[in-house]
């Protein structure tokens, strides 16, 4: 009898004073305004993998929320995701005080080059022991692309077009570029690489070029595990074809089935198994010993909501400044050039139309995503009820009170699910690609586009094609 499929969990973070809830560091509590300190990591770091997850998924964002009311006032008071630091920076310290644990980095391709970046990602792998991945994005915000010093950020579907471009210059750097064994590290012979097995990397697209050797030597999995959020149409196909991991959010079970199934559907028209794609749910939790004390604690963490910075950021998400509607008025689709997805899972594909007021509240409608509150068996029931309904492989666990709302999950629902069999007891070996796939190794498999570029000559081959298989 195969054993019951195992839910996988990330803590959901980010490198700023305020997350996905603006002004809950306010909470007495709450431990994000030190979010510039390393303590305040290898502590978060550490009850992660006290409590066995994936990992630890770090958000970014490149730029201010400055769409609500045209001024970034809102998200400054409150703390919205600003100010903030290079969440890379953290990864090895925390790596160093765990084991186990992985780690999703959020980096903006649009303001990097293939070259540096390529660098830097096999950096973080060889100092994790291969336990670092990359979420890719593309960016959304006009404010990053200003002070990079362009008038606006790049339309949405040339933002894929230009992905395509970097990670095909990038896998030609990870998987190209040195072969198996080039590093000897013979002291004998005094040779440390192989020169015959070193290739220099020729990469000439429309959006970068690069014509060199990657810096640095093969990391334990060569590219990192690769993760992205994009499920609007292009970016569904850019998924399908790219990723290992997906981020996605859906505030009904429908919205998230509906998803995934399109997802796992467009991947096998690429040649993949559907399920070489682990798909995570963002989901707020709030638990507590019983029902009553878990209602409380909802009632105390929605008191510290900020309502102007909570729409400062649904103002950037969604493209549409939030301050111009009643608040008692519904959210209208419009076509944007901030995240697709997001507006239309509160627009189109919402069941009733959703009040401004109520997007800024610390609700299921507030989430865009599962929000669940009770005792540790109520919340049990619903997490592997949103799986059995949606077919997610786990949740993103939304930062709340840190790191308060992360412990208690630790330490009263993680046990009542590995007593239904649907959790791990203890962490696989190995990198974190090896832990996300049972049996399979630490580089990514024949299937992945990456492997078009593998061992010599692979430098200098071509990508497939984006247009996926019927």
């Amino acid at each position: 009898m195969s054993r019951p499929r195992q839910i996988r969990f990330n803590a959901f973070n980010m490198a700023a004073p305020g997350h996905t809830w603006a002004g809950l560091w306010a909470h007495p509590r709450d431990r994000a305004a030190d979010y510039n300190s390393l303590d305040y990591w290898v502590e978060l770091a550490r009850i992660a993998e006290r409590g066995l997850f994936d990992g630890i998924f770090i958000a970014d964002v490149f730029g201010l929320y400055d769409v609500y009311g045209g001024s970034p006032d809102a998200a400054l008071r409150s703390g919205a995701q600003t100010p903030q630091i290079d969440p890379a920076l953290v990864v090895p310290t925390m790596a160093h005080a765990t084991r186990h644990i992985g780690f999703g980095v959020t980096a903006n391709l649009t303001y990097e080059h293939p070259y540096q970046f390529a660098r830097r990602f096999a950096t973080l792998d060889h100092l994790t022991g291969g336990r670092v991945g990359w979420n890719i994005v593309t960016g959304y915000l006009d404010s990053g692309a200003k002070g990079m010093g362009q008038k606006a950020n790049r339309s949405h579907d040339v933002r894929y077009d230009a992905a395509e471009d970097f990670l095909a210059a990038a896998y030609k750097l990870w998987e190209g570029s040195w072969e198996d064994g080039a590093v000897r590290r013979d002291r004998n012979a005094r040779v440390f690489s192989d020169p015959t097995l070193v290739h220099r990397i020729r990469h000439d697209g429309p959006f970068y070029q690069v014509d060199g050797i990657q810096l640095a030597e093969p990391s334990p999995q060569r590219t990192p595990v690769l993760y992205q959020a994009g499920t609007s149409g292009r970016g569904r196909l850019f998924a399908a074809k790219h990723s290992e991991g997906i981020f996605l959010n859906g505030q009904t079970r429908p919205i998230l089935a509906e998803a995934v199934h399109a997802v796992r559907q467009a991947a096998a028209g690429f040649g993949r198994d559907p399920h070489d794609i682990r798909m995570f749910a963002g989901a707020t939790v709030i638990v507590a010993p019983t029902r009553a004390e878990a209602f409380d604690r909802l009632a105390d963490y929605a008191r510290y909501v900020d309502t102007a910075g909570q729409l400062a950021l649904l103002s950037g998400w969604t493209g549409v400044d939030l301050s111009a509607l009643d608040p008692e008025e519904a959210i209208s689709y419009v076509k944007s050039n901030a995240i697709q997805s997001t507006l239309e899972n509160l627009t189109l594909r919402s069941p009733e139309p959703l009040k401004v007021k109520d997007l800024a509240t610390l609700s299921a409608t507030g989430a865009r995503a599962p929000f669940i509150v009770g005792a540790p068996g109520e919340v049990a029931d619903e997490i592997v009820s949103w799986v059995r309904d949606t077919d997610v492989d786990g949740f993103n666990l939304n930062r709340l009170v840190s790191h308060e709302t992360l412990e208690a999950f630790v330490d009263l629902v993680v046990p009542e699910l590995q007593d239904r069999g649907v959790y791990k007891v203890a962490y696989d070996e190995g990198t974190l690609r090896e832990k996300l796939f049972t049996g399979r190794g630490p580089k990514l498999p024949d299937t992945h586009p990456a492997a078009d570029f593998r061992g010599r000559g692979g430098a200098s081959g071509q990508p497939r094609p984006l247009v996926a298989r019927a």
